[in-house]
């Protein structure tokens, strides 16, 4: 492949603004309450939230950023994008709660996303290539050999999902990137270091367990890069950030940007960090964050169990003690209802879905799956592509928003039945979070497909509010159980579908998914 030149899509200017400033002023005797901060890190745009002792949002702020798609099945972001929408919300929070009341900051991010750029310069050597990027299935199916080793030290399937392969293709695709890692100018970062780096004024080049086990290189066992991974993805260690406890003292927001030095305590992967806000480690207990993707997570505590498709990962380690948990990341899951916005405008906003999809007393035989860049857990298939069947004449823009709410119910019973089966464990309900849970129809299919019963929180911003929770913890703002007393319940859901025909739908979703396997294969 004709290497590509690295200097083509970079700018200084935020994405689109939406929903942008939101403040609610609390104040103690004239005065601004004292807050904790999350930076939440997002695949289509970030967010800055400000959280009182009491768990509330103060203020927050959020911008998207432009998704950039090359070619079928590669999804790029621009790293200074990122950084740009991150700085520009965390202004306009600090704008309101004003800096000398921010006790910490927590950051949550997209994790597997893979930047490079120049340590001396800033600069990065090529757009962000995003977890949902499909460019490396050959790198993958190069080093199958080599499957058995990478799951067995790092807990992970060998997937274009996971950041070394993205690391090393742009290595051998982007001009001179090669020549500059050698003569270690170049670092690498998933997004947690890249805006951590440029947070910190270029003196912090570090992430935490739970970023660093998406690597593919990070042994979760003796908790350090592996040099036998290293080897087999041709990577060198010196472009890896260190590896620091997520509760801990990362440095502080460079008081160029934040007016004071303000130090950041806590930084967790979006998923894990949605499982620390949901109290995931009880018993029975498992977590799906409704967002681009879909992120089932439980924790299995101390222990590394049996996961079959699915995949080990660690949750995060606090005052040296690790937790890890069972993960299965479904690719595509509220992305479809944006597909159906973007892509195909049939609907004007994804809220639409919900009464759309009342609208109709079944599917009427329509299914679609969503393999829009293939598959995840549990079927880890990247030929597979999407796919609309059942349609007739009588079939309307209705029935294909019913269809889409239903797949991301359905993919999320694949994760948890095989969840069940390959640990043992029996899971007793669902707590959720994420912007799609707002969607009350997709909410009670998910409850009466997996004949479970589902929790929705107040808040669905958990992931932020689980970055800022193990900020302030480690800052001495919370204590724990102080901190989990701010989960509030929303609404319940119970499962109220007749047997018969639960088993009927989800038989036919899953002879739609066989259909759809291994369509880009050659």
């Amino acid at each position: 492949m004709k290497k590509i030149v690295g200097n083509y899509t970079f700018r200084n200017k935020p994405g689109s603004v939406v929903n942008n400033v939101s403040v609610v002023k609390s104040l103690r005797g004239g005065k601004y309450m004292k807050v904790v901060l999350a930076i939440d890190l997002g695949t289509t745009g970030n967010r800055v939230i400000a959280f009182s002792q009491e768990g509330k949002m103060v203020a927050k702020s959020y911008y998207e950023f432009p998704q950039i798609f090359p070619r079928p099945g590669w999804v790029e972001h621009n790293p200074l994008d990122i950084w740009d929408t991150t700085c520009k919300a965390l202004q306009d929070v600090l704008a309101e709660v004003k800096s000398d009341n921010v006790v910490a900051v927590g950051i949550a991010n997209q994790r597997e996303t893979t930047v490079l750029w120049n340590k001396r310069t800033g600069k990065p050597v090529y757009n962000a290539l995003v977890w949902q990027c499909r460019r490396t299935q050959a790198i993958c199916e190069q080093l199958s050999e080599h499957s058995a080793t990478v799951k067995e030290k790092t807990g992970l399937t060998l997937d274009p999902y996971f950041s070394a392969t993205k690391i090393k293709w742009i290595m051998e695709n982007v001009q001179g990137v090669k020549e500059q890692v050698d003569t270690g100018e170049i670092i690498f970062g998933t997004v947690d270091s890249w805006v951590l780096w440029n947070l910190t004024g270029g003196k912090v080049h570090a992430t935490e367990p739970s970023n660093a086990s998406r690597t593919l290189c990070y042994n979760i066992k003796t908790l350090d890069y592996d040099d036998e991974l290293l080897n087999i993805f041709g990577l060198p260690r010196s472009i890896f950030p260190r590896v620091k406890e997520s509760g801990g003292h990362f440095g502080n927001i460079d008081e160029k940007i934040a007016g004071k030095e303000i130090p950041i305590t806590g930084i967790l992967g979006d998923q894990q960090a949605s499982l620390f806000t949901q109290g995931g480690w009880e018993p029975g207990i498992v977590k799906n964050t409704y967002g681009t993707g879909l992120f089932i997570m439980t924790s299995t505590g101390k222990d590394l169990l049996p996961t079959g498709r699915l995949i080990n990962t660690i949750a995060w380690k606090i005052k040296g003690e690790v937790n890890y948990a069972i993960e299965g990341s479904v690719f595509v899951g509220g992305a479809c209802l944006q597909w159906l916005r973007d892509g195909l405008q049939i609907v004007e906003s994804s809220a639409d879905t919900e009464t759309m999809a009342k609208s109709l007393d079944s599917n009427e035989g329509v299914y679609f799956v969503p393999a829009l860049v293939g598959l995840g857990a549990p079927y880890w298939n990247p030929s597979a592509r999407g796919m609309i069947i059942g349609i007739t004449r009588g079939t309307q823009r209705e029935h294909l928003a019913r269809a889409a709410l239903e797949s991301i119910a359905y993919q999320t019973r694949d994760v948890i039945e095989e969840m069940e089966r390959v640990s043992g464990m029996k899971l007793k309900k669902l707590r959720v979070d994420g912007g799609a849970t707002q969607n009350d129809f997709l909410m009670q299919f998910q409850a009466d497909i997996l004949n479970m019963i589902i929790d929705r929180p107040l808040l669905i911003e958990t992931t932020a509010l689980g970055a800022a929770g193990i900020s302030g913890i480690t800052a001495g703002f919370w204590d724990k159980e102080e901190f989990f007393q701010a989960r509030k319940i929303d609404k319940v859901f119970t499962p109220n579908l007749d047997e018969d025909k639960r088993q009927f739908y989800y038989s036919q979703w899953k002879d739609a998914v066989k259909r759809a396997m291994n369509w880009a294969r050659d």
